[in-house]
C-alpha cells in the first residue's frame, strides 16, 4: 500500500519527507512527496498524472495527502500551528451576484468540497497536536480584511485557506483514492502583509506534523512498510524557473 504527499513547492515536499523519516526510529512508510506546482489547477493536474501513471504501473496509491503551508484564520490557527481538514472546500469557485456569491453546488455545475475519512483525519489530527477544521482552497490568496470576513461569514468553521487542497481532491476522488489535506499556518488571513510570514515556523509545523501523523498512516496502511520516502519535483513549465515559495 502507497502513499503519495502533493505539495507546491520543493520546501514543502522537502520538510514533509524529513518529517516522515524523523525520529530514531523512524517509520518505514511508503510514501512518496511531489511537489506538484502551485494553484488548484497545477495540482490537480499533477496529482491525476501521478495517480495514471501508477495505476498502469501496476502500483496504485492507497492514499492522496495534500500538505504544505497556508494562511491560518483568526482565533484558530495562529502562525506556527498546523491543520488537519475535516472539510477541503474550493471557497471561490462559483459566480457573483447581486444577492453575493453563489458556490458551484449551489448553481448545480458540481461540487466544492471532499470529506478525508473522518476516523484518519482525527487521528492524524491528534497526533500532530493539529486542529481538526474545513481548509478553503483559493485561486487568489487572501490580502484584504474585507476578503477574509467574507470567507469567515460563509465558512464559519473554516481555520486555513491554501490554493491546492481542492484540486488534489479532485484528481484523487476521480480515481476513487481518499484524499487528506494538511497545512502549517506561515500567516494570518487577511491583509497582505508579507514581512510578517513565517514560513521557517510553517515548515517547521509540517515537519513535526508529519512525523506524528507518519504512524497514523502506517497503522492505517500496514503493508506500506519497508520502503523509503521518496521525494519528487514536478518539472518546471517553460520560462518558469523552480518556484521560490518566497515570492508567494
Amino acid at each position: 500500500m502507497r502513499v503519495l504527499v502533493v505539495t507546491a513547492v520543493a520546501a514543502e515536499a522537502e520538510a514533509v519527507a524529513a518529517g516522515l523519516g524523523a525520529g530514531p526510529a523512524p517509520v518505514p512508510l511508503s510514501a512518496r512527496t511531489l511537489a506538484g506546482g502551485v494553484g488548484p489547477a497545477a495540482a490537480a493536474a499533477s496529482t491525476a498524472r501521478e495517480l495514471a501513471l501508477a495505476a498502469a504501473a501496476g502500483t496504485p496509491y492507497d492514499l492522496v495527502v495534500s500538505a504544505g503551508i497556508g494562511g491560518g484564520f483568526a482565533p484558530y490557527a495562529p502562525v506556527g500551528s498546523l491543520v488537519v481538514a475535516d472539510a477541503i472546500v474550493a471557497a471561490d469557485l462559483g459566480a457573483d451576484s447581486p444577492d453575493g456569491f453563489l458556490p458551484l453546488d449551489e448553481l448545480g455545475f458540481g461540487r466544492t468540497s471532499h470529506r478525508p475519512p473522518a476516523a484518519l483525519a482525527a487521528r492524524a489530527a491528534e497526533a500532530a497536536g493539529a486542529l481538526l477544521a474545513p481548509v478553503l482552497t483559493v485561486s487568489t490568496v487572501t490580502g484584504t480584511a474585507a476578503r477574509a470576513a467574507a470567507l469567515s461569514g460563509r465558512h464559519p468553521r473554516a481555520a486555513a485557506e491554501a490554493m491546492e487542497g481542492f484540486g488534489v481532491a479532485e484528481a484523487a476522488t476521480a480515481a476513487a483514492v481518499p484524499v487528506l489535506e494538511v497545512r502549517g499556518i506561515s500567516n494570518p488571513v487577511g491583509p497582505r502583509d508579507r514581512a510578517a510570514w513565517r514560513i521557517g515556523d510553517a515548515l517547521g509545523a509540517l515537519r513535526t506534523g508529519f512525523a506524528g501523523i507518519a504512524p497514523v498512516l502506517e497503522a492505517a496502511f500496514p503493508k506500506a512498510a519497508g520502503a523509503p520516502v521518496r521525494t519528487a519535483a514536478h518539472p518546471a513549465a517553460p520560462g518558469h524557473p523552480d518556484v521560490d515559495e518566497e515570492s508567494l
